[in-house]
Protein backbone atom coordinates (compact mmCIF):
# COMPACT_ATOMS: atom_id res chain seq x y z
CA UNK A 1 0.00 0.00 0.00
CA UNK A 2 1.39 3.64 -0.76
CA UNK A 3 2.21 5.76 2.19
CA UNK A 4 0.20 8.34 3.09
CA UNK A 5 1.20 11.64 2.00
CA UNK A 6 0.17 15.33 3.33
CA UNK A 7 -2.53 16.56 1.19
CA UNK A 8 -2.33 19.75 -0.17
CA UNK A 9 -5.06 22.62 -0.55
CA UNK A 10 -4.12 24.69 -4.38
CA UNK A 11 -5.25 27.84 -4.61
CA UNK A 12 -6.42 29.84 -7.55
CA UNK A 13 -3.06 32.13 -7.66
CA UNK A 14 -1.31 29.48 -7.33
CA UNK A 15 -2.90 27.65 -10.47
CA UNK A 16 -2.88 30.50 -12.65
CA UNK A 17 1.07 31.02 -11.87
CA UNK A 18 1.53 27.61 -12.60
CA UNK A 19 -0.33 26.92 -15.91
CA UNK A 20 -1.11 29.02 -18.72
CA UNK A 21 -4.04 28.44 -22.24
CA UNK A 22 -1.45 26.69 -23.73
CA UNK A 23 -0.13 24.79 -21.36
CA UNK A 24 -3.82 23.41 -20.32
CA UNK A 25 -4.08 22.50 -24.01
CA UNK A 26 -0.79 20.22 -24.06
CA UNK A 27 -2.56 18.71 -20.79
CA UNK A 28 -5.47 17.88 -22.17
CA UNK A 29 -4.86 16.66 -25.40
CA UNK A 30 -2.07 14.16 -23.71
CA UNK A 31 -5.07 13.19 -20.97
CA UNK A 32 -7.50 12.39 -24.16
CA UNK A 33 -4.82 10.11 -25.55
CA UNK A 34 -5.23 8.17 -22.41
CA UNK A 35 -8.15 8.16 -22.40
CA UNK A 36 -8.60 6.50 -26.02
CA UNK A 37 -6.25 3.83 -25.06
CA UNK A 38 -8.28 3.18 -21.73
CA UNK A 39 -5.84 4.28 -19.52
CA UNK A 40 -8.11 7.22 -18.09
CA UNK A 41 -12.02 6.12 -17.92
CA UNK A 42 -14.83 9.12 -16.58
CA UNK A 43 -17.12 8.94 -13.96
CA UNK A 44 -20.63 9.66 -15.72
CA UNK A 45 -21.59 13.27 -15.14
CA UNK A 46 -24.45 14.09 -13.11
CA UNK A 47 -26.29 17.34 -11.81
CA UNK A 48 -29.83 18.04 -10.19
CA UNK A 49 -31.39 21.29 -10.53
CA UNK A 50 -33.63 23.80 -8.51
CA UNK A 51 -35.13 26.86 -10.30
CA UNK A 52 -32.40 28.40 -12.27
CA UNK A 53 -29.13 26.89 -10.40
CA UNK A 54 -27.43 23.19 -10.90
CA UNK A 55 -25.63 20.90 -9.16
CA UNK A 56 -22.96 19.15 -10.42
CA UNK A 57 -20.76 16.45 -10.39
CA UNK A 58 -17.95 14.70 -12.32
CA UNK A 59 -15.14 12.76 -11.84
CA UNK A 60 -12.38 10.24 -13.56
CA UNK A 61 -9.85 7.63 -13.08
CA UNK A 62 -5.95 8.04 -14.47
CA UNK A 63 -4.64 4.42 -14.05
CA UNK A 64 -1.31 5.00 -14.95
CA UNK A 65 -0.98 7.85 -12.43
CA UNK A 66 -2.39 6.15 -9.49
CA UNK A 67 -5.22 9.26 -8.75
CA UNK A 68 -8.63 9.60 -9.21
CA UNK A 69 -10.68 12.73 -8.37
CA UNK A 70 -13.94 14.88 -8.65
CA UNK A 71 -14.78 17.88 -9.13
CA UNK A 72 -18.03 19.47 -7.83
CA UNK A 73 -19.77 22.80 -7.94
CA UNK A 74 -23.09 24.40 -7.20
CA UNK A 75 -24.11 26.55 -10.03
CA UNK A 76 -26.69 29.62 -8.94
CA UNK A 77 -27.63 33.01 -9.08
CA UNK A 78 -25.43 34.15 -6.40
CA UNK A 79 -22.80 32.50 -7.38
CA UNK A 80 -20.57 29.11 -7.43
CA UNK A 81 -16.95 27.11 -5.30
CA UNK A 82 -16.05 24.56 -7.89
CA UNK A 83 -13.38 22.68 -6.35
CA UNK A 84 -11.54 19.36 -7.83
CA UNK A 85 -10.69 16.41 -5.09
CA UNK A 86 -7.92 14.16 -6.17
CA UNK A 87 -7.70 11.18 -4.21
CA UNK A 88 -4.64 8.07 -3.73
CA UNK A 89 -6.41 5.43 -6.35
CA UNK A 90 -4.18 2.45 -3.87
CA UNK A 91 -5.28 3.71 0.06
CA UNK A 92 -8.37 5.84 -1.08
CA UNK A 93 -6.47 9.11 1.05
CA UNK A 94 -6.89 12.36 0.24
CA UNK A 95 -4.00 13.84 -1.80
CA UNK A 96 -5.09 17.28 -2.64
CA UNK A 97 -7.96 20.17 -3.32
CA UNK A 98 -7.54 22.27 -6.23
CA UNK A 99 -9.63 25.73 -6.65
CA UNK A 100 -11.13 25.56 -10.06
CA UNK A 101 -12.35 28.22 -11.44
CA UNK A 102 -9.34 29.18 -13.34
CA UNK A 103 -8.88 25.45 -14.21
CA UNK A 104 -12.77 25.30 -15.15
CA UNK A 105 -12.12 28.12 -17.87
CA UNK A 106 -8.86 26.22 -18.60
CA UNK A 107 -10.46 23.06 -19.34
CA UNK A 108 -13.61 24.76 -21.30
CA UNK A 109 -11.58 26.82 -23.41
CA UNK A 110 -8.83 24.83 -24.07
CA UNK A 111 -11.21 21.50 -24.70
CA UNK A 112 -12.64 24.03 -27.90
CA UNK A 113 -9.00 24.53 -28.44
CA UNK A 114 -8.23 21.00 -29.12
CA UNK A 115 -11.13 20.51 -31.06
CA UNK A 116 -9.98 23.68 -33.31
CA UNK A 117 -7.19 22.40 -33.68
CA UNK A 118 -8.25 18.67 -35.26
CA UNK A 119 -11.51 19.79 -36.86
CA UNK A 120 -11.17 23.32 -38.47
CA UNK A 121 -9.19 24.15 -41.63
CA UNK A 122 -5.83 24.75 -41.39
CA UNK A 123 -6.01 27.98 -42.87
CA UNK A 124 -8.87 29.43 -40.55
CA UNK A 125 -8.58 33.10 -39.80
CA UNK A 126 -11.59 33.92 -38.65
CA UNK A 127 -13.58 33.38 -35.96
CA UNK A 128 -17.22 33.96 -34.78
CA UNK A 129 -17.96 34.17 -31.34
CA UNK A 130 -21.15 34.27 -29.99
CA UNK A 131 -21.66 35.32 -26.27
CA UNK A 132 -19.22 37.18 -23.71
CA UNK A 133 -20.17 35.68 -20.28
CA UNK A 134 -17.12 34.45 -18.42
CA UNK A 135 -16.14 31.91 -20.22
CA UNK A 136 -15.72 33.57 -23.61
CA UNK A 137 -12.99 35.31 -23.19
CA UNK A 138 -10.89 31.71 -22.35
CA UNK A 139 -12.85 30.76 -25.46
CA UNK A 140 -11.19 33.25 -27.83
CA UNK A 141 -7.80 32.56 -26.31
CA UNK A 142 -8.12 29.01 -27.00
CA UNK A 143 -8.81 29.42 -30.41
CA UNK A 144 -5.91 32.02 -31.15
CA UNK A 145 -3.60 29.15 -29.73
CA UNK A 146 -4.71 26.96 -32.75
CA UNK A 147 -5.04 28.97 -35.37
CA UNK A 148 -3.73 32.38 -36.51
CA UNK A 149 -6.77 35.01 -36.36
CA UNK A 150 -6.39 37.95 -37.73
CA UNK A 151 -10.36 38.93 -36.74
CA UNK A 152 -12.75 37.93 -34.29
CA UNK A 153 -16.33 39.40 -34.17
CA UNK A 154 -18.04 39.41 -31.67
CA UNK A 155 -21.69 38.98 -30.96
CA UNK A 156 -24.15 39.13 -28.00
CA UNK A 157 -27.64 40.47 -27.06
CA UNK A 158 -26.81 43.09 -24.58
CA UNK A 159 -24.94 46.48 -26.52
CA UNK A 160 -23.15 47.04 -23.29
CA UNK A 161 -21.42 43.78 -22.53
CA UNK A 162 -20.58 43.11 -25.97
CA UNK A 163 -19.10 46.33 -26.02
CA UNK A 164 -16.84 45.91 -22.67
CA UNK A 165 -16.35 42.64 -23.94
CA UNK A 166 -14.82 43.66 -27.42
CA UNK A 167 -12.71 46.51 -25.50
CA UNK A 168 -11.14 44.29 -22.82
CA UNK A 169 -10.18 41.73 -25.67
CA UNK A 170 -8.26 44.12 -27.74
CA UNK A 171 -6.44 44.69 -24.45
CA UNK A 172 -5.19 41.17 -24.44
CA UNK A 173 -4.76 40.21 -28.42
CA UNK A 174 -2.84 41.72 -31.29
CA UNK A 175 -6.32 40.77 -33.64
CA UNK A 176 -8.30 42.87 -34.97
CA UNK A 177 -11.62 42.37 -32.85
CA UNK A 178 -15.13 44.26 -33.25
CA UNK A 179 -18.72 44.13 -32.47
CA UNK A 180 -21.64 42.07 -34.84
CA UNK A 181 -24.84 43.60 -34.77
CA UNK A 182 -26.39 40.29 -35.17
CA UNK A 183 -26.04 36.52 -35.33
CA UNK A 184 -25.74 36.74 -39.07
CA UNK A 185 -23.27 39.30 -39.04
CA UNK A 186 -20.77 37.70 -36.41
CA UNK A 187 -20.74 34.13 -38.55
CA UNK A 188 -21.42 35.24 -42.19
CA UNK A 189 -18.60 33.58 -44.14
CA UNK A 190 -16.32 33.05 -40.51
CA UNK A 191 -14.05 29.53 -41.20
CA UNK A 192 -14.93 29.10 -36.80
CA UNK A 193 -17.72 29.99 -34.93
CA UNK A 194 -17.70 29.46 -30.81
CA UNK A 195 -21.14 29.74 -28.92
CA UNK A 196 -20.66 30.17 -25.48
CA UNK A 197 -23.93 31.19 -24.26
CA UNK A 198 -27.30 30.26 -21.77
CA UNK A 199 -29.86 30.46 -24.63
CA UNK A 200 -32.81 28.28 -24.05
CA UNK A 201 -34.06 28.43 -27.76
CA UNK A 202 -31.84 27.73 -31.01
CA UNK A 203 -30.27 31.09 -32.75
CA UNK A 204 -27.94 29.53 -34.84
CA UNK A 205 -29.28 27.88 -38.64
CA UNK A 206 -27.48 26.37 -40.98
CA UNK A 207 -28.33 28.97 -43.33
CA UNK A 208 -25.94 31.18 -41.93
CA UNK A 209 -23.28 29.06 -41.57
CA UNK A 210 -20.77 28.73 -44.76
CA UNK A 211 -19.59 25.69 -46.51
CA UNK A 212 -16.65 24.10 -44.20
CA UNK A 213 -17.47 26.04 -41.16
CA UNK A 214 -16.18 24.64 -37.81
CA UNK A 215 -18.58 25.35 -34.85
CA UNK A 216 -17.33 24.75 -31.17
CA UNK A 217 -20.82 24.71 -29.42
CA UNK A 218 -20.23 25.10 -25.71
CA UNK A 219 -22.87 26.54 -23.76
CA UNK A 220 -25.80 24.24 -24.19
CA UNK A 221 -25.03 21.62 -21.38
CA UNK A 222 -28.22 20.99 -19.52
CA UNK A 223 -31.36 19.90 -20.98
CA UNK A 224 -33.25 23.15 -20.86
CA UNK A 225 -30.51 25.15 -23.34
CA UNK A 226 -30.14 25.02 -26.97
CA UNK A 227 -27.95 27.17 -29.40
CA UNK A 228 -27.81 25.20 -32.94
CA UNK A 229 -31.30 24.90 -34.85
CA UNK A 230 -31.76 21.27 -35.85
CA UNK A 231 -30.68 21.79 -39.91
CA UNK A 232 -27.23 22.46 -38.47
CA UNK A 233 -27.60 18.95 -38.20
CA UNK A 234 -28.40 18.01 -41.35
CA UNK A 235 -25.20 19.55 -43.22
CA UNK A 236 -23.18 18.21 -40.23
CA UNK A 237 -20.64 15.90 -41.66
CA UNK A 238 -18.57 15.48 -38.74
CA UNK A 239 -20.17 15.29 -35.22
CA UNK A 240 -17.67 15.43 -32.36
CA UNK A 241 -18.45 15.56 -28.25
CA UNK A 242 -15.97 15.34 -25.63
CA UNK A 243 -18.12 12.93 -23.43
CA UNK A 244 -20.81 10.34 -25.73
CA UNK A 245 -22.73 9.37 -22.30
CA UNK A 246 -23.32 12.90 -21.30
CA UNK A 247 -24.19 14.25 -24.95
CA UNK A 248 -26.85 11.31 -24.79
CA UNK A 249 -28.45 12.11 -21.77
CA UNK A 250 -27.95 16.26 -21.34
CA UNK A 251 -27.68 17.66 -24.86
CA UNK A 252 -31.36 18.79 -26.39
CA UNK A 253 -29.60 19.68 -29.54
CA UNK A 254 -27.26 15.70 -30.19
CA UNK A 255 -31.01 13.98 -28.63
CA UNK A 256 -32.97 15.82 -31.42
CA UNK A 257 -30.24 15.24 -34.13
CA UNK A 258 -29.09 11.70 -33.19
CA UNK A 259 -30.56 10.30 -30.89
CA UNK A 260 -34.68 10.36 -31.98
CA UNK A 261 -33.19 8.11 -35.66
CA UNK A 262 -30.51 6.18 -33.05
CA UNK A 263 -28.06 6.93 -35.07
CA UNK A 264 -25.47 7.84 -32.19
CA UNK A 265 -22.93 5.72 -34.42
CA UNK A 266 -22.26 9.07 -36.25
CA UNK A 267 -20.97 10.92 -33.58
CA UNK A 268 -17.54 10.67 -32.51
CA UNK A 269 -15.63 10.94 -28.89
CA UNK A 270 -12.48 13.85 -29.61
CA UNK A 271 -10.07 11.12 -27.41
CA UNK A 272 -10.89 9.07 -31.17
CA UNK A 273 -10.50 11.69 -33.18
CA UNK A 274 -6.99 12.47 -31.68
CA UNK A 275 -5.98 9.08 -31.55
CA UNK A 276 -7.06 8.03 -34.77
CA UNK A 277 -5.39 11.20 -36.96
CA UNK A 278 -8.89 11.66 -37.98
CA UNK A 279 -8.37 15.44 -38.72
CA UNK A 280 -10.89 17.87 -41.48
CA UNK A 281 -10.87 16.74 -44.87
CA UNK A 282 -11.50 18.81 -47.88
CA UNK A 283 -14.86 17.37 -48.45
CA UNK A 284 -16.24 17.77 -45.06
CA UNK A 285 -18.87 20.74 -44.64
CA UNK A 286 -19.94 21.87 -41.15
CA UNK A 287 -18.28 19.91 -38.44
CA UNK A 288 -20.00 20.37 -34.82
CA UNK A 289 -17.53 20.08 -31.38
CA UNK A 290 -20.17 19.78 -28.90
CA UNK A 291 -18.50 20.58 -25.29
CA UNK A 292 -20.37 18.95 -22.22
CA UNK A 293 -17.88 18.75 -19.71
CA UNK A 294 -15.87 15.40 -18.44
CA UNK A 295 -14.13 14.58 -15.64
CA UNK A 296 -10.97 13.39 -17.71
CA UNK A 297 -10.88 16.78 -18.91
CA UNK A 298 -10.73 18.08 -15.27
CA UNK A 299 -8.65 15.71 -13.97
CA UNK A 300 -5.62 15.96 -16.51
CA UNK A 301 -5.22 19.62 -15.87
CA UNK A 302 -5.47 18.33 -12.04
CA UNK A 303 -2.86 15.56 -12.07
CA UNK A 304 -0.48 18.03 -14.45
CA UNK A 305 -1.46 21.10 -11.84
CA UNK A 306 -0.64 18.73 -8.61
CA UNK A 307 2.79 18.00 -9.99
CA UNK A 308 4.04 21.21 -11.00
CA UNK A 309 2.78 22.31 -7.41
CA UNK A 310 5.07 19.43 -5.88
CA UNK A 311 7.94 20.43 -8.10
CA UNK A 312 7.24 23.85 -6.72
CA UNK A 313 6.67 23.55 -3.30
CA UNK A 314 3.31 24.97 -3.32
CA UNK A 315 -0.02 23.63 -1.81
CA UNK A 316 -0.75 25.03 1.83
CA UNK A 317 -0.81 21.33 3.81
CA UNK A 318 -4.36 20.02 4.93
CA UNK A 319 -5.24 17.47 8.13
CA UNK A 320 -5.40 13.75 6.55
CA UNK A 321 -8.88 13.35 7.45
CA UNK A 322 -9.06 10.23 9.95
CA UNK A 323 -11.91 7.89 10.84
CA UNK A 324 -13.63 8.19 14.19
CA UNK A 325 -16.48 6.02 15.35
CA UNK A 326 -19.73 7.53 15.52
CA UNK A 327 -21.32 7.87 18.67
CA UNK A 328 -24.43 5.41 18.86
CA UNK A 329 -26.08 6.53 21.79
Amino acid sequence: MNAVSTPVWISEQQIVSLMNLSGAIEALEAGLAQQASGAARNMGKTHVAWGHSNLHAIGAAFQDAGIVGTKTWAHTEGGACPLLILFDSANGQLKAILEAFALGQMRTGGISGVATKWLARPDADVLALVGTGKQALAQLAAVAAVRRLKLVRVYSPTPDKRRAFVERAREKFDIEIVEAPSVEAAVADAPIVTTVTRATEAFLPASALAYGTHVNAVGAITEERIELADDVFARCTRAVVDDLGAAKRLSTEFVRAYGARDAWNEVTPLCDVIAEGRARTASDDITVFKAMGMGVSDLALGLRLYALASEAGLGAPLPQPRREPPRLN
